[in-house]
């Protein structure tokens, strides 16, 4: 019975510290990189009837070239509404209204700026690494008070570090794989 605790804490365990990967992937898919990605809008919301929307909900978006995002409204009435969103964002980027969508140009990074962002990712891997140490931290004080024999509590804190190691490995390879993208030119 105390084996079985033990086995349903380390799936939450590793469960919990796949979430923080996945946060970290959604930090790292708003980071700008050299190339436009429709993931730099994901956090932009649009008040559209007086709520506040996710702007994929409200319009598409597409790349028609590499330095270029374009988003059409699914309603000609919310372009207004968009265009407000984006300049309220911090993504400072003058959206270009044409009528029918919005035209968003992406300059091209600047030496320094690619220097920065790599700084920033570097910045939101240590977060990740914390949370995911959070984890295996919570997860080892959970396995301690289930009252397993010594050896058992031993393995089941090796398998605990184990995750850990796996999943701050994951985020060590997202992070170089960011950074290199980030300083492709």
């Amino acid at each position: 019975m105390m084996n079985e605790q033990a086995d349903m804490l380390l799936l939450e365990i590793e469960e919990k510290m796949e979430k923080s990967v996945h946060a970290l992937d959604r930090e790292y898919a708003a980071v700008r990189t050299g190339r436009a990605n429709p993931n730099l809008l994901d956090r932009i919301f649009v008040s559209y009837y007086g709520v506040e929307t996710p702007l994929k909900q409200v319009a598409s978006v597409s790349v028609p070239e590499a330095q270029q995002l374009y988003i059409k409204p699914f309603d000609k009435s919310v372009l207004k509404d968009i265009e407000h969103a984006i300049n309220q964002s911090n993504l400072g980027l003058p959206p270009r209204n044409d009528g029918t969508g919005i035209r968003l140009m992406l300059p091209a990074l600047t030496e320094d700026r690619r220097r920065q962002l790599v700084k920033d990712v570097e910045k939101m891997s240590e977060s990740g690494k914390v949370a995911v140490r959070n984890v295996r931290r919570e997860g080892n004080e959970h396995l301690k008070k289930l009252g397993l024999t010594e050896d058992d509590e031993k393995g089941y804190l090796e398998d605990i570090q184990t995750l850990t190691d796996k999943y701050v490995k994951i985020i060590d390879d997202k992070t170089k794989v960011k950074s290199e993208e980030l300083l492709v030119i």
